[in-house]
């Protein structure tokens, strides 16, 4: 079976010419990612993904964690592997110096991130959902909540959660009914009594820390009906004391049950009930669907690189698969048994893969560093333009990259032939792990509908026409080149972005919702193969000008030109055919009644 080998090459290449690292490192506070500081991160990163959690990822997806009597096991290895994610202080890295942490810019971290995910998903979740409490308690949580709770979840020695879903309010938050009643007590101060079921709250319960910090979605008593009437609240698994210690008993969050699941096996997706359980409002009142999306967007960015990360995972395991399986013949050279990745065929499944995870994974680096830039930038006008720019890319990043890492994982089952087939191979694990996320953190169309409805059609088109724009000033650079790869790139990156910008238009004139969202799912996978296209002719232009003037790596930067001549042949080509479904494809999705679904 495959190990995991961090693809520290590339994640260079991109963090240094397309995401902009030198850039980044010059705003306020990120002066310490130098790039020998930055070099060390990510070689150390890779020991620990490469040497602690990928041992433990098959075996843990086999054991699975394991509920019992309220309290969860995860599986053999995890509490140990978590302990060295502490005592490593990787949970710290992006977190503010204020409460421990080392403040290191954010395209840095989902370098780190994509590691951590790539060797071992289901381990992964824990930090990610922990990550994304943090944001939110800092961004919206009083004095008070932050001094008592984000250093020790900084630390990493308490987790954090996100409960939105109830049995009866999936996507649909306006349905929620958990319950928040004010109280108070002498000991506890001013405080919330929460009550209520919320399901599908990954590590909701687990061994690997001492405290869990579950954040919650509930209604107060006189809250109005809908979104609008929802609050914010924290609950902690134990009750802190005054002095920063954790009380005995515990606080009455429990664990009814952990789900049984496709995959991510090791990651006990938990059914939380609340009675009477104390909790802390987070903010104000009614305003807790606004925090909570300051959670869901940092954890839809995560998912995205998920995407990411379980392609590049599945990519090495076919790879080492491909050169080792001797069967048939070359279709050239003759009589001899070659190694499978001799054949066409398989060659150009791993191409896709290699492909497409690289300009998934350089698409995601360069809006990371777009966040920095957004929060950082000396200029409010250049923050609202990074920050416009984030907007308009989340719901790529998640939607696109979690669509496109299922198609690489299940390439790389085919890869495998029957033995993909088979659990002992590995390959189907990521298959299964993948499944899960065009589904949690918002499904793929909601990001579809919240890129065309609230991206694009609420601001007329405006972030989108600026990106467009970024994309044919490129065109002038591409120009230049006397490469043929690089000609023919241009050419389908720029029918490409003619796609994009004739479905910008026909999202923001077209007045019918329906036909608007039949065909956003579509827009968005076009978005995606575009965006990826354009950093692809961005790295190749980069490499180019390498070669020319004999600096680096020649074998990596001429594969890297071939490569993105490949996506512009395979990927970038679909483009005018998913804008023709854009535009002219909404009719025959509402053609049928509900009855003529089902043949007589």
């Amino acid at each position: 079976m495959s190990t995991y080998t961090a693809p520290l090459k590339d994640m260079k290449f991109v963090l240094d010419e397309l995401a902009g690292l030198a850039e980044v490192a010059k705003l306020p506070g990120y002066g310490e990612a130098t790039p020998d500081t930055v070099d060390a991160i990510l070689e150390e990163a890779s020991k620990f993904a490469s040497e602690i959690l990928d041992p433990i990822n098959y075996s843990g997806d086999q054991e699975g964690s394991i509920w019992k009597d309220g309290a969860v096991a995860t599986p053999k290895g995890f509490k140990q592997a978590y302990q060295q994610y502490v005592a490593a202080g990787w949970g710290a890295l992006p977190a503010d110096a204020q409460w421990g942490g080392q403040g290191l810019p954010k395209v840095v971290a989902t370098a780190v991130e994509e590691m951590l995910t790539s060797s071992n998903m289901s381990f992964s979740l824990c930090p990610l959902l922990t990550q994304g409490a943090i944001h939110a308690i800092e961004l919206c949580g009083s004095e008070a909540l932050k001094k008592t709770y984000l250093g020790k979840m900084v630390e990493g020695v308490w987790t954090g959660t996100m409960n939105l879903t109830e049995p009866q309010a999936g996507s649909d938050l306006a349905l929620v009914r958990t319950k928040a009643v004010r109280a108070s007590h002498p000991q506890l101060g001013d405080h919330y009594r929460i009550s209520g079921q919320k399901i599908f709250i990954t590590y909701g319960e687990h061994d690997l820390a001492e405290n869990i910090v579950h954040l919650v979605l509930a209604r107060t008593p006189e809250a109005p009906e809908g979104v609008k009437g929802i609050s914010l609240f924290l609950v902690p698994k134990f009750l802190v004391r005054p002095d920063g210690t954790l009380g005995e008993e515990r606080n009455s969050a429990r664990c009814a049950s952990i789900e049984h699941k496709l995959g991510i096996h090791a990651s006990p997706t938990a059914v939380m009930v609340f009675e009477d359980a104390v909790g802390y409002l987070v903010g104000e009142e009614n305003k807790g669907l606004a925090y909570m999306f300051v959670m869901m967007n940092a954890a839809r960015f995560s998912v995205g690189l998920e995407g990411v990360s379980i392609s590049e995972r599945a990519f090495q395991r076919a790879l080492a698969y491909a050169k080792e399986r001797l069967q048939g013949k070359d279709l050239v050279e003759g009589a001899k048994t070659v190694p499978i990745i001799r054949h066409p065929d398989v060659r150009r499944m791993l191409m896709l893969m290699k492909s497409q995870t690289e300009a998934m994974r350089a698409l995601a680096y360069v809006v990371a560093a777009a966040m920095d830039f957004s929060q950082k930038s000396s200029s409010s006008e250049e923050r609202k333009r990074h920050q416009a720019f984030v907007d308009l890319m989340i719901p790529v990043v998640k939607g696109w990259s979690t669509e496109t890492g299922i198609e690489i994982a299940s390439l790389g089952v085919q890869v495998h032939g029957g033995m993909g087939f088979i659990e002992e191979t590995g390959a189907a694990q990521h298959l299964r792990d993948a499944r899960i996320t065009t589904i949690y953190e918002g499904t793929t169309g909601i990001q579809a509908g919240d890129l065309v409805g609230r991206k694009i059609a609420r601001d007329g088109g405006a972030a989108a026409k600026a990106w467009i724009s970024a994309v044919n000033k490129l065109d002038s650079d591409l120009a230049r080149s006397g490469n043929a790869d690089i000609k023919a790139l241009r050419a389908r990156l720029s029918q490409g972005i003619q796609a994009v910008s004739d479905c910008v238009d026909f999202v923001v004139g077209t007045k019918d919702l329906r036909v608007t969202f039949a065909g956003a799912v579509p827009f968005l996978k076009l978005m995606g193969i575009v965006a990826g296209g354009w950093q692809m002719a961005r790295a190749a232009s980069v490499c180019e000008k390498r070669l020319s003037s004999r600096e680096g790596d020649s074998s990596f930067h001429h594969a890297k030109i071939a490569t993105a001549r490949f996506y512009a042949d395979h990927v970038l080509v679909q483009a005018p055919g998913l804008r023709n479904t854009v535009v002219s494809g909404a009719a025959g999705v509402m053609a049928l009644t509900d009855e003529q679904f089902l043949a007589a």
